[in-house]
């Protein structure tokens, strides 16, 4: 029979210099290129952490096959062509090496500006990959950057567009980026200097184990190919490429797993089969991931796909300690090991969605309303971490779970880079549990952009903001408008409020946005709406019923008094649909403001008196210490220890974050940076080596000053964080408030 397949490999360099020369094209059947900078970004990565990135399919091309099949080069390609390949599978891959390497001045498709991918040299060698790799826009500045070599070198910034200059021409880059830092060493003299010498000394030593990295990627770095022969029939050429793109349904990581796995006795679909039913929430192809996601999150904090292979029982992996040296360890060492924790995954997805479906808790009742389905494994790792963990105050963390899921929500953050980002969360979120100092960033990028979220036309319906307004008001207990109790929330759809059949031709795109949509069951909607104006059937909801319950109901579904009235003009113009958006714009804010921004834990009645007093110690103490010093920078520096001085800076910047009305000078005065001391560090600095002499009078004695401290701290934590107060806390906490009452009058 004739050998029609030839299976081979060619090693990076080749490839490079083989794209150079136009020898691959594409077939006019093939789609376009459909990926994504990040999508790029990605291969990328794995080309440079030298991981498989799929066999490609070619044909050997000639003039009647190029001819035929109405060949173009890949795409942004932009030097002179030389056929020699085409293309039947790994088109999308090849366009994202050569995007990479030979930097292209064209844009991605849909993109407004063309994209230059870098690496961090400095970060990759400490194989911080998440790091090392990046893209950006050709701004200005980029431009500059990509022109500008000694901005590159100081910055430690390799364009990996230098890739397409092959070997040769990397090696001069990485021979100049060398030198640039030996001059600037040997410029260096005196021992005060010697410190940063040496640094200067390690990035040109970095420049050669760079130098062997890069080498090593051109000419053992291989991409391996199954070439078809020229003189193959073109309906066979066809049908094979059809039998991969069609009826050959490509592995993904869960089919690679399940292969692995089954010489150790673990059928993972099987499983999943099984535990499918359990967890059906969302894509089933996408949940059966979040299971491995999950485990892998809970064992190791990252869940990419590299990582997901560390599950496989007895997987060796190496990971570096913090002296630096390289340690092998095994995550999972049996099958059992491993069919345990994927049982604690699926338990863990199950709380999760129970909690996300929760009318009273998250408000995504139905899959359709989930705004990121995305950030369920980074959602249910972290449950599941604060559920294991006994030393975790439960009520303060799951208050900090909230902020967390809300914010990622609003400011899109699992939009993509979903792996890299789940990492990330469960890692801040896991220093926030412990220390409130520990706030990640993306709490105050909530803070500050809730207010100016487009709700009008942005926010479409099935995008994340959307829906997560929708939860917000099943949150709310929008009640339903005919009986007006609570509905069965699994019958509820988002209906117009100003119908879309009578006025979307004034209206515009804005008839279907977030502002003129409610939950309300189809029922409701046939009987109350009835395809009529709201200043018909509002206005006879109000006569048939108590007006007070009529506006308290439609209260719940966040529609203002004030909105009613807009609604019940008669006739109703254009300008009174834009202006009802509008009130109900600020009511929906303001409501984001209370019930997720706002959200505080109520103090028992029986504590508040408790709470009270404590508060009024704080303050006594702290006028106590302005009483001491000037209110200045210069007292503020002199007297408070620099560990309170770094905590303190942290909570300020925190807090500008939740006020972007305020400056960082504000805070410039001993009374403002005070009112940020917890507790105990009004101890420290009065027991401070500056301080004492001051206080030694009114306190006497350290040992019963810490004491006391230690019974109002323990008691005030227990008040404001909702813990359990016991018969002893609460009598050492009262003695303690008697002690400073009577010690500070």
């Amino acid at each position: 029979m004739k050998n029609v397949e030839k299976a081979d490999r060619i090693h990076l360099g080749s490839l490079i210099e083989e794209l150079k020369k136009g020898h691959y094209v594409i077939p006019d059947f093939q789609r376009d290129f459909e990926w994504q900078p990040w999508d790029v970004l990605d291969i990328v990565k794995s080309i440079f952490m030298d991981y498989y990135i799929g066999t490609l399919l070619l044909w050997k091309g000639n003039a009647d096959n190029f001819k035929m099949l109405s060949c173009e080069q890949i795409y942004a390609f932009n030097g002179r062509a030389d056929p020699q390949h085409i293309v039947l599978d790994g088109q999308q891959r090849l366009t994202a090496i050569y995007y990479a390497f030979f930097q292209p001045d064209i844009v991605f498709p849909g993109r407004a500006k063309p994209m230059a991918y870098f690496l961090d040299i400095t970060a990759f060698l400490e194989e911080d990959y998440e790091k090392a790799f990046k893209y950006e826009s050709l701004t200005k500045k980029n431009t500059t950057l990509l022109k500008d070599v000694k901005l590159q070198y100081e910055g430690h910034i390799f364009p990996l567009g230098i890739m397409s200059e092959g070997t040769w021409g990397t090696t001069d880059w990485i021979k100049g980026y060398r030198d640039y830092w030996l001059e600037k060493a040997d410029i260096l003299t005196g021992e005060s200097s010697s410190k940063l010498k040496n640094q200067y000394l390690q990035h040109a030593e970095n420049a050669k184990l760079f130098k062997e990295t890069i080498e090593e990627l051109f000419n053992q770095y291989y991409i391996s190919y199954i070439q078809l022969d020229q003189d193959i029939d073109i309906a066979k050429v066809c049908d094979i490429f059809t039998q991969i793109n069609a009826k050959g349904v490509r592995l993904d990581i869960f089919d690679l797993l399940n292969a692995i796995l089954r010489p150790k006795e673990i059928f993972l679909k099987k499983m999943w089969n099984e535990a499918e039913e359990e967890i059906s929430y969302t894509d089933p192809k996408k949940m059966k991931i979040y299971i491995l996601q999950v485990m892998s999150i809970l064992e190791q904090s990252y869940c990419s796909a590299k990582y997901l292979y560390y599950l496989v029982p007895e997987a060796i992996k190496t990971i570096k300690e913090a002296d630096g040296k390289r340690k092998q360890i095994v995550l999972v060492k049996s099958s059992e090991e491993f069919i345990n924790r994927w049982d604690k995954s699926v338990t863990a997805l199950q709380k999760a969605i129970k909690s996300l479906k929760n009318p009273r808790d998250y408000g995504a009742i139905q899959p359709a309303f989930v705004p990121y389905p995305s950030i369920i494994p980074a959602f249910a790792a972290l449950k599941a971490f604060v559920e294991a963990s006994d030393s975790l105050n439960k009520l303060d963390v799951q208050t900090k779970i909230r902020k967390w899921y809300w914010a990622s929500i609003f400011t899109t953050r699992y939009s993509s880079s979903v792996e890299s980002t789940s990492a990330k969360d469960f890692q801040d979120m896991k220093k926030w549990f412990r220390s409130d100092d520990d706030e990640p960033e993306v709490i105050g990028d909530f803070y500050n952009l809730y207010r100016n979220i487009d709700l009008h036309y942005d926010n479409y319906k099935g995008s994340a903001v959307y829906s997560a307004i929708y939860n917000l008001f099943i949150i709310n207990e929008a009640r339903d408008w005919s009986t007006f109790e609570l509905p069965e929330y699994d019958s509820l759809d988002d209906h117009h409020i100003v119908p879309h059949s009578l006025f979307h031709e004034i209206a515009g795109k804005s008839i279907n946005s977030i502002l003129n949509r409610t939950p309300l069951s189809s029922t409701t909607n046939r009987h109350i709406i009835r395809n009529r104006m709201p200043n018909e059937y509002i206005k006879e909801m109000l006569t048939n019923n108590d007006e007070e319950k009529v506006y308290k109901v439609l209260s719940s579904h966040l529609i203002s008094r004030k909105a009613v009235e807009i609604l019940l003009r008669d006739p109703f113009s254009k300008q009174d649909f834009d202006e009802f958006l509008l009130e109900r714009l600020e009511t929906i804010r303001n409501a984001i403001e209370n019930m997720l921004i706002k959200e505080t834990i109520n103090i028992p009645v029986a504590l508040q008196s408790l709470n009270e007093k404590i508060e009024q110690v704080e303050l006594t103490i702290r006028q106590l210490i302005l009483g001491k010093y000037s209110d200045d920078m210069d007292a503020y520096k002199h007297a408070t220890p620099s560990h309170i001085q770094e905590k303190v800076e942290k909570r300020i910047l925190s807090s500008l974050k939740k006020k972007p009305g305020l400056k960082l000078e504000y805070f410039n005065s001993f009374s403002e940076r005070i009112k940020f001391f917890d507790v105990f560090e009004y101890y420290d600095l009065i027991v401070s080596k500056a301080g004492w002499e001051l206080f030694e009078s009114v306190f006497k004695n350290k040992g019963q000053l810490e004491n006391r401290f230690n019974q109002l701290s323990t008691l005030r934590n227990c008040i404001r964080h909702s813990r359990d107060v016991s018969a002893i806390e609460k009598l050492d906490g009262e003695a303690a408030i008697a002690w400073f009452s009577e010690t500070l009058k």
